[in-house]
Order: C-alpha cells, then sequence, then structure tokens
C-alpha cells in the first residue's frame, strides 16, 4: 500500500532554517503531484507547495522566497526546504501524494511531522 513517511519537523527560533523529507512508497512516484500541506493549530490544512510530475512547482503566496519544494524521482522523495522562519510557520507538515488523469487515486497523507517556531 501507499506509504508516504515524513522526518525533520523540530523545534527552532526565528529566523532559523528546517528541511523536511518525505519517503514515499507503493506508489508510481514518478507520475504522482506531490505536495507538503501543514495545519496551524486550532486551523484547516493548507497547502504550502507541490510539485507535479512534468516538473511544474509552485508554493503558497505566504512561503514564497523563504521554502522550496525538490523531488527526487530516484530516490522516491521530496523535501522541503524552509528559510527565515517565523513564529506563524508553527504547524504540523504533511506529505501528500495524488494521481490525475486516467489513473486517478489518492489523496494519500503522511503522518505529519510537527514544526514549531520559536519568537
Amino acid at each position: 500500500q501507499v506509504q508516504l513517511v515524513e522526518s525533520g519537523g523540530g523545534l527552532v527560533q526565528s529566523g532559523g532554517s528546517l528541511r523536511l523529507s518525505c519517503a514515499a512508497s507503493g506508489l508510481m512516484f514518478r507520475s504522482a503531484t506531490m505536495s507538503w500541506y501543514r495545519q496551524p493549530p486550532g486551523k484547516q490544512r493548507e497547502l504550502v507547495a507541490l510539485s507535479t510530475a512534468d516538473g511544474i512547482k509552485t508554493v503558497a503566496e505566504s512561503v514564497k522566497g523563504r521554502f522550496s519544494i525538490s523531488r527526487d524521482n530516484e530516490q522516491n522523495s521530496i523535501s522541503l526546504q524552509m528559510n527565515s522562519l517565523k513564529p506563524e510557520d508553527t504547524a504540523v507538515y504533511y506529505c501528500n501524494a495524488v494521481f490525475t488523469g486516467a489513473g486517478a487515486s489518492g489523496p494519500y497523507w503522511g503522518q505529519g511531522t510537527q514544526v514549531t517556531v520559536s519568537s
């Protein structure tokens, strides 16, 4: 079955950096749109960044210029580099996979990793 396992979360001071990773298994990784979502305390889950199978990458306006997404189709993994972190970036970060088109399936979610940014 599909498994997404996040790692790299933790506690960091404002202005610091973290790199999240997501290891995927049980899916045709190259064909998936892979995304990072986050859910701040008491708020809705929101899209942070995504990477499509054909190489398109986007990030949310709130993190533009600070966060970047990358994928490694050989290692079946995606990463989220987070720089200049702010307290409002505090959230549980989730890895997400979805397949569109003829073989549509998902979304699939990881268990999440906590990121806490102290002021």
